[in-house]
């Protein structure tokens, strides 16, 4: 006899682990309790850290845990560039190409990029490993042309040996 299409599979993983709640717990407290829904920017952020992109799910999840409409969240996700909402690869490269880092060689550097990983911006390596993007300003134009990966190491001066040598320790890793 099979279930019923909306019962629940109590067998299925939690999409956020304990510790994930834990961090979101904290950031929600910063607020009045009945003001929990300004947290929405923090929690989404530890549930991408936690899952590697914002997908579906992952709304809804942040949806209930803030107590708010999914579509209020997914209007949060799609605003900031910081939030993914498609899945990346695993190393996400996003290119500075703000005028700073266009006049120190920033064009440049993400037509080599482009070529080297044989793929254009918002695009995905066959193998997944790659996903290159479009940054705003990083805001480190004296170190241009900047790069940030997976939205967490920030690249300074990426010329193409600087390049190469990125593209070779995320292959290895």
């Amino acid at each position: 006899m099979s279930a019923a299409p909306d019962s629940m599979d109590t067998s299925a993983q939690p999409l956020l682990s304990p510790a994930a709640y834990a961090r979101m717990d904290r950031e929600v407290a910063k607020f009045p309790a009945e003001q929990k829904q300004s947290a929405v920017m923090a929690v989404l952020a530890i549930a991408q850290d936690e899952v590697g992109w914002v997908s579906q799910p992952v709304i809804d999840a942040v949806a209930a845990y803030l107590q708010m409409p999914p579509i209020a969240v997914w209007e949060v996700a799609t605003f900031y560039n910081m939030y993914l909402t498609s899945k990346p690869g695993r190393f996400r490269i996003a290119v500075c190409t703000n005028l700073p880092c266009q006049l120190r060689d920033g064009e440049k550097a993400a037509h080599y990029l482009k070529q080297k990983l044989g793929i254009d911006f918002g695009e995905t390596s066959a193998d997944g490993r790659f996903t290159l993007a479009e940054a705003e300003c990083l805001g480190a134009c004296g170190d241009a042309p900047v790069m940030l990966v997976n939205n967490k190491r920030m690249c300074s001066f990426m010329g193409t040996e600087r390049l190469d040598a990125l593209v070779d320790e995320l292959k290895k890793a």
